[in-house]
C-alpha cells in the first residue's frame, strides 16, 4: 500500500491489487497516509495462493487497465476533508456496568472490564511522571495516533494501573516507535505477534513484579495491568482494529498481557538491560514479538540434559528473535559449569539444527531474512533453526521446578530487541510509599 501511495505521491498513475479480505485495511492504510481516494482493487484469489490458474483468474486484469487509465473525478481531484469537532472531554455518563457496555460498543476495551477513566483518576494517574498531560511521546502506528502522555494515562487508568506503572508506559511506547522493534509491521500482520515486556532494574522492585513461580499467569497487578494498558494504548491510540488493521490470522492470547520482570538477585549473569547496554542501576523495559510460547519439560536437570533440551526443541519454522527463559536453578548449573550468555546462544545457533528440508528456507519461505544461510547441497544435511546467536536473549524468570520457557518471535523488517531507559518522577520514592500495599495477600 505504502509503494502505491509513494508512486501517486510522485506523479505517476497507480492502483493497488489486495487480497479481498485486505480491503478495509489497505482503505485504512490509505486514509492514514493522506490519500483516502486511492483506486484499490480485491482480488478474489485466496492469500498466499501459489496455484496460477486461481491467481490468474481471481486478480481483475480489465479492472486494473481501468484504474489506470480512466480520468480523476471530481472527488478524486479535490477530496472534501471531513471536519471534525473538537471532543468532549465526557465521553459518557452512566454507572459503572453502563460505562463498560458503553466503551466496549465503542471499541475502546479489549473484551473485559475496564475501570471508567473519570477526570480525578487520570489526574492521579499522571503523578506517576513529571511530564505535562499535553506532552506527545510519538506518533503510534498503524494510524499514527499521537500518544500523548494524558492519553497514555487514560488507557492505564482503564487497565487498572497504578500511577507507579506510568515510567513503564511511557518507556515502552518510546520502545514501540523505535524502528527496529519492526512495531508497525508485527501489529498488523497475518502472524499474530504478541509484545513481550522484560522489566530490569529497581523499578521491577518498586512495582512488585514477579519474576518468579507463575511470572506469566495471572495473580500479579503489574505485570497483569502493565501489559493490557500497553494492548489498550496500541489499540486505542495506535488504531489497531482486530480483523481491520490487525489481521492476525488465529490471534494470540499472549496480547491481553505478556509482562515478567528479570530475577536479578539468582542470575548468575549479567540481566538483560545490561546487555541491551544500560547500567545495572538503570529502570528498562525491553519488548521484542514472539507469537509462540512453549515451555519444555528438561530431559535431566545437569548440564547436558539442560543443552540437550534446548537444541532438540526449537521450532523450525520459528526462525527469529528468541527469548530462553532459564529459572535461576537451570542458570546456576550452567553457570557454575562455566556457561556464559554469549556462549549459550552461540551453542544454540550451532548445534539447533535440523534436514534442510525441515527449514521453511528450503520451501523458499521467508527469503527477507537479513543472515543468510548457505544453500545445502542435500535436503538431508542439516541447516541452523536460529543462524544468528545475536537473536538471542537468556532472561533469568521462574520459579521451581524442571522446566524452561522458549518464546519464539520473528525478523519481519530485521527487527531486534529494543530497550528503552525507564524516567522516574521527583518524589518518586514517596509515591511508592503510597501504592506499596497494593500486593494480594500472602497465603503462607
Amino acid at each position: 500500500m505504502y509503494n502505491t501511495i509513494l508512486t501517486e505521491e510522485r506523479n505517476k498513475p497507480a492502483a493497488a491489487v489486495v487480497n479481498q479480505d485486505f480491503a478495509v485495511e489497505a482503505r485504512s492504510a490509505a486514509a492514514t497516509r493522506g490519500m483516502p481516494g486511492l483506486r484499490i482493487l480485491a482480488a478474489m484469489a485466496p492469500l498466499d495462493c501459489v496455484y496460477e490458474e486461481q491467481i490468474e483468474k481471481g486478480i481483475p486484469i480489465e479492472a486494473v487497465i481501468a484504474a489506470l487509465t480512466r480520468p480523476l473525478n471530481a472527488e478524486e481531484k479535490s477530496p472534501e476533508s471531513k471536519a471534525t469537532e473538537k471532543p468532549s472531554r465526557v465521553a459518557f455518563e452512566g454507572n459503572i456496568v453502563e460505562v463498560n457496555r458503553f466503551f466496549y460498543q465503542q471499541g475502546w476495551t479489549d473484551g473485559l472490564p475496564v475501570m471508567p477513566p473519570t477526570e480525578d483518576a487520570v489526574r492521579e494517574m499522571l503523578t506517576g511522571t513529571g511530564l505535562p498531560p499535553d506532552h506527545v511521546v510519538g506518533k503510534l502506528p498503524t494510524r499514527q495516533g499521537k500518544a500523548t502522555v494524558e492519553k497514555i494515562a487514560i488507557n492505564a487508568v482503564m487497565a487498572g494501573a497504578l500511577p507507579t506503572y506510568m515510567p513503564i508506559l511511557i518507556a515502552g511506547v518510546e520502545a514501540l516507535l523505535e524502528p527496529k522493534s519492526s512495531f508497525s509491521a508485527f501489529q498488523v500482520s497475518t502472524g499474530s505477534w504478541s509484545p513481550f515486556w522484560i522489566i530490569n532494574g529497581p523499578v521491577r522492585i518498586d512495582l512488585n513484579i514477579n519474576s518468579s513461580s507463575g511470572a506469566l499467569s495471572p495473580g500479579d497487578m503489574a505485570n497483569a495491568a502493565i501489559g493490557r494498558a500497553m494492548q489498550l494504548i496500541i489499540k486505542n491510540i495506535g488504531g489497531a482494529r482486530k480483523g481491520i488493521e490487525d489481521m492476525g490470522t488465529l490471534g494470540n492470547p499472549g496480547k491481553y498481557t505478556m509482562v515478567i520482570a528479570e530475577n536479578e538477585e539468582k542470575n548468575p549473569w549479567e540481566p538483560l538491560h545490561m546487555e541491551q547496554g544500560f547500567d545495572r542501576e538503570d529502570s528498562t523495559v525491553t519488548v521484542y514479538f514472539p507469537n509462540c510460547f512453549s515451555q519444555l519439560v528438561l530431559y535431566n536437570t545437569d548440564e547436558k540434559g539442560i543443552l540437550s533440551t534446548l537444541i532438540h526443541n526449537l521450532l523450525p519454522v520459528r526462525i527469529g528473535l528468541l527469548g530462553l527463559l532459564l529459572p535461576p536453578a537451570h542458570a546456576k548449573t550452567l553457570a557454575d559449569k562455566g556457561w556464559t550468555k554469549r556462549r549459550l546462544s552461540e551453542f544454540i545457533s550451532e548445534y539447533a539444527r535440523v534436514p534442510a528440508y525441515h527449514h521453511p528456507r528450503y520451501w523458499r519461505a521467508f527469503e527477507g531474512l537479513p543472515v543468510e544461510i548457505p544453500q545445502p547441497l542435500s535436503p538431508m544435511d542439516s541447516v541452523p533453526i536460529i543462524p544468528d546467536p545475536g537473536w538471542i536473549r537468556i532472561i533469568v524468570v521462574g520459579g521451581v521446578g524442571s522446566l524452561l520457557g522458549v518464546a519464539a518471535g520473528g525478523n519481519i523488517g530485521g527487527a531486534d530487541w529494543v530497550t528503552r531507559k525507564a524516567i522516574l518522577p521527583t518524589g518518586w520514592r514517596q509515591l511508592v510509599e503510597k501504592y506499596k500495599g497494593v500486593v494480594p495477600r500472602s497465603t503462607a
